[in-house]
């Protein structure tokens, strides 16, 4: 028997679209849009290299914690209201830090910030299997793809607003504005929606099952497997976006140079967010898609080891292609359950425990470097990072979903007609 909804009409999922675009669009801002402009919020709050290097840590860490933390959320108010006070708390973070005078308080709002954002991250992936599980790869194409696209704009604009304004402060506030935009649709959505079952219940043939029992993560091989791929995949890309520019400047590049090859690095994000989640779906394994994909990692991880500043935009285009993986990843959140309940789980603990793990990878790329005095065994541990990687994948790559780890032999309770 199906346990998804029944289709609905597409007149009643616009403005579910709609919420679910300009949420993966906004996503990223917080996070990209403040390093371009160090430069500036630097000496003025006193920043320094530990705390500069804090800052940096920040996100993979709040994401981690949050991502553990909100299927909890979901599971006692539901996804739309969970997504609501997501996008409060982090409008709240943005535009409080814009005002602050000093690093700690930075620290603190920025924490908060990303806390929004890190709630967002769990709840994009089962809103996409709630509104639309007929639609699962075209949507999912669509989002990841606002993802590439927000992770790119940040940092593009940021500095011009910043120079155009005269003031850093209006930079960092005025990406508020884009995530203030969302609760119009979903606020909208919540009131169409409140007298529908909980994204938890599903139902079946009319009929509205008991909520499923609780999923145990933990014991879930799928989970695991997931979460030891996003960590592998994650922490390279955390470990490009910290060191590309600075490693390609020591190698002779000049540093307009070098962040050029970085900002070229975050692009190519966007074409493979449109191809991934049109292709892998119709694959029986999709262990071969990664495997296509970390073609290009080891690709542009040798490349720049062995030739930096010879066809320095050939081996940056190949790792940046290599970012399919983290499409695949955010895919399977939804290929591997069945409920949005299910799908939110995953989603936590995937993205907890993986971001956790990536969290620590940029930081030991540069003790290793200085304890060794070059870059070889910090490019050796980018080899670790694709084992784990590939480990994770190889786990999630048969038919197996995250409710299988329910201790109960039935997932749902006897059925009660809807009144």
């Amino acid at each position: 028997m199906a346990l998804t909804p029944p289709r609905q009409k597409l007149a009643g999922r616009i403005g579910a679209l709609l919420g679910i675009i300009l949420m993966a669009l906004s996503l990223r801002a917080a996070v990209v849009s403040v390093p371009p402009l160090l430069g500036s919020i630097g000496p003025e709050l006193g920043f320094d290299s530990f705390s500069t290097g804090l800052l940096a840590m920040l996100a993979p860490v709040v994401f981690a914690g949050f991502g553990l933390l909100t299927p909890r959320l979901i599971r006692w108010w539901g996804l739309e209201k969970v997504l609501v006070g997501a996008v409060l708390l982090a409008v709240a973070g943005q535009l409080l830090r814009a005002a602050v005078g000093d690093v700690a308080s930075f620290l603190l709002l920025s924490t908060i910030t990303l806390a929004g954002y890190g709630m967002g991250n769990v709840v994009l992936p089962p809103l996409v299997k709630k509104y639309f599980p007929d639609r699962l790869a075209i949507v999912t194409s669509g989002y990841v793809t606002m993802l590439a696209v927000g992770t790119w704009m940040a940092p593009q604009f940021s500095v011009p607003l910043s120079n155009a304004t005269g003031n850093w402060r209006t930079s960092i506030a005025a990406w508020a504005l884009l995530s203030a935009v969302v609760l119009v649709p979903w606020g909208i959505q919540i009131f169409r929606d409140r007298k529908t079952p909980r994204p938890d219940t599903p139902l079946v043939n009319g009929l509205v099952a008991a909520p499923p029992a609780r999923i145990n993560p933990w014991k879930s091989p799928v989970a695991w497997g997931l979460a030891i791929f996003l960590a592998g995949n994650s922490a390279q890309t955390y470990v490009y976006f910290t060191w590309m520019p600075p490693y390609l400047s020591e190698q002779g590049l000049d540093t307009m140079a070098a962040g050029s090859m970085l900002a070229l690095f975050a692009i190519l994000g966007l074409p493979v967010s449109l191809l991934v989640p049109l292709w892998v779906p119709r694959l029986r394994h999709p262990i071969l898609a990664v495997l296509v994909f970390t073609a290009f990692w080891i690709t542009g991880h040798l490349g720049l080891y062995l030739s930096p500043t010879e066809h320095t935009v050939l081996w940056v285009v190949s790792a940046g292609l290599g970012q399919g993986t983290f499409a695949i990843a955010l895919l399977m959140m939804n290929l591997r359950s069945r409920s949005t309940y299910g799908s939110g789980v995953l989603a936590g603990f995937s993205q907890g425990l993986g971001y956790a793990g990536a969290a620590i990878a940029p930081l030991l790329f540069g003790i290793v470097k200085d304890a060794t005095g070059g870059w070889s065994a910090s490019f050796a541990m980018l080899g670790v990072c694709l084992i784990v990687m590939l480990t994770g994948a190889v786990m999630i790559n048969g038919p197996r979903k995250i409710e299988d780890a329910k201790d109960e032999p039935e997932h749902y309770a006897e059925l009660e007609r809807v009144t």
